[in-house]
């Protein structure tokens, strides 16, 4: 539980790892290095079941503890992701032992009385737009929000300077979380393969790799961005028909 000393309080508002161990879970170093990470932007491309919800709500947990008055934006492609995220925000909260007292708490928000809020929403663009001054967008399957809502939600970060999580296995080479990982902005990019979480057994991915086929088990275990199997062209074919270049005519 969380510790009654001041000294203690310190140190987990200093250090997110030590407020992850406070709550019972041990992080694997990738999440100790996002845990400790100061990028304000982050790409998590990892594999299913490698503990990138578990790290992106204790993310939530300090930043709603820590800066207060801080507002956090839980978002997936459907209500019932973005509860589930939502619910691994809870559950460290309580083993810390409700540190900050709640002013309210429901099955999608959580609101704090130091002023700070979590909510969690599902990815639609009318159910986002009323939010502003973002500490903290967390967004969960990034690889299947589409563009467009992905667009609406950058603008709730421009006066705040929030921090933006988004958190994915990749799903194709096209959209916004494909550009966002091979691009050249600035963002932290973290890859964790199934082969680097200690929970996931050799020998289940062996089965998976039998059970899915090579293509799927890519993209689910392997974190690589594979062109779709009904697509008539790959990727770097159609990259390749393109000059970044125009040259003008000499008429």
């Amino acid at each position: 539980c969380m510790p009654a000393s001041l000294a203690g309080d310190l140190r987990l508002a200093l250090d997110p790892v030590a407020l992850a161990r406070a709550a019972g879970i041990e992080p694997d170093p990738w999440q100790a290095d996002v845990l400790r990470s100061a990028a304000p932007r982050l790409l998590l491309n990892c594999s299913r079941q490698s503990g990138k919800s578990t790290v992106t709500a204790a993310l939530t947990v300090h930043t709603a503890l820590y800066q207060p008055g801080a507002l956090t934006l839980l978002l997936s492609p459907s209500l019932r992701q973005s509860s589930e995220l939502f619910k691994k925000v809870i559950a460290i909260y309580r083993a810390l032992g409700r540190p900050a007292p709640a002013e309210s708490e429901s099955a999608l928000q959580l609101a704090l009385d130091n002023g700070s809020r979590v909510v969690s929403l599902p990815g639609r663009e009318e159910t986002i737009r009323g939010f502003s001054g973002v500490a903290l967008l967390a967004i969960d399957e990034a690889a299947w929000v589409p563009n467009d809502l992905y667009l609406a939600l950058r603008p709730m970060l421009a006066v705040s300077q929030g921090r933006l999580v988004a958190m994915s296995t990749p799903h194709g080479t096209r959209g916004w979380w494909y550009d966002a990982w091979r691009g050249g902005e600035p963002w932290a990019r973290v890859e964790v393969p199934a082969t680097m979480c200690p929970r996931i057994s050799p020998a289940f991915l062996d089965e998976e790799r039998r059970t899915m086929g090579d293509w799927w088990y890519s993209q689910e275990y392997r974190c690589q961005f594979l062109d779709a199997q009904s697509q008539a062209f790959t990727r770097a074919e159609v990259d390749r028909a393109f000059e970044e270049e125009v040259r003008p005519w000499d008429l």
